[in-house]
């Protein structure tokens, strides 16, 4: 049943795998699952690749783009690099693959950990005024991309929290955002008034056709990682709740705190990972660093 509903491409690529069984079994059903996840985001993206043969660097290029704007790390996007870099060799169309990862964006090699929130949007104003209040929203409320775009500001203000629906969110997890600053509240009005009650996404477009016309002028404009955003919001929360600046901030690392500094950083982590949709204390590491 589950094969049936897959799309051409991933049928494809199934099938690609099962005829070319190179590596561990393990790393053969990770390069499977990979593949078809590709191939179903690339679907939708809006390519329907018929054959596995019908890669091409438009494509490639489009995905890193979409994986970047999402705030995948570089080494998530080099790892899924791979698995296209297998696909394109066994059906003889290596050539589409750039020669190195660097020439599609990414780094020759991860060094140390960088903060993200320093290496995003800071002052870049889009035209559109739905956009730049996407990015606002994302930078303010620490939201996900897909999140800025689907939230419902009249629906989700409730004075002192912003609500988010299940339906908005990622995992379908919905969750509260404290409203706490003068920006936050002038922000949530002017967005009340530009969409009234609806979300960021015109009348007339879809999710994903919105999405694409948006990334179109992230690139544009040369911006990307907009996911830092997110990281950015996380830091800020981390200096107003523990008074100090997190270490990838330049603030002291968790073992270099006292013990009731740990405790209250602990707690302010904690209180992070739930505002931004995580369900893992750990994940606060990536945002805040150690």
């Amino acid at each position: 049943m589950k094969a049936r509903a897959m799309n051409n491409l991933a049928l494809a690529l199934v099938r690609l795998t099962k005829h070319n069984r190179d590596g561990a079994l393990a790393t053969q059903a990770n390069r499977r699952r990979g593949l078809v996840a590709i191939a179903n985001e690339l679907h939708g993206l809006g390519f329907k690749l018929p054959r596995a043969n019908s890669l091409k660097p438009k494509h490639i290029q489009k995905l890193v783009s979409t994986w970047q704007t999402n705030g995948l790390s570089n080494g998530t996007i080099k790892n899924r690099l791979g698995w296209l870099r297998w696909w394109a060799a066994k059906v003889n169309k290596a050539s589409v693959m750039p020669r190195t990862n660097a020439e599609l964006g990414l780094p020759l090699r991860e060094g140390a950990r960088t903060n993200r929130a320093q290496t995003t949007v800071k002052t870049t104003t889009l035209r559109n005024p739905r956009m730049q209040a996407s990015l606002n929203l994302m930078e303010l409320f620490g939201l996900r991309f897909e999140e800025a775009l689907k939230l419902r500001v009249r629906v989700a203000d409730k004075g002192t929290v912003l609500a988010l629906k299940p339906s908005w969110t990622k995992g379908g997890r919905g969750r509260f955002i404290p409203i706490r600053t003068a920006a936050q509240r002038t922000l949530l009005d002017q967005v009340s008034i530009l969409v009234g009650n609806g979300s960021l996404i015109p009348a007339d477009k879809s999710y994903i056709g919105w999405r694409k016309v948006f990334e179109t002028q992230l690139a544009k404009h040369e911006i990307k990682n907009v996911h830092g955003l997110r990281h950015r919001y996380a830091q800020t929360r981390y200096l107003e709740l523990v008074g100090q600046p997190c270490s990838l901030a330049g603030g002291k690392r968790h073992v270099d705190l006292s013990p009731a500094e740990q405790a209250q950083a602990i707690a302010a982590r904690r209180l992070i990972s739930a505002e931004l949709g995580h369900a893992r204390l750990s994940i606060t590491r990536v945002y805040l660093g150690e």
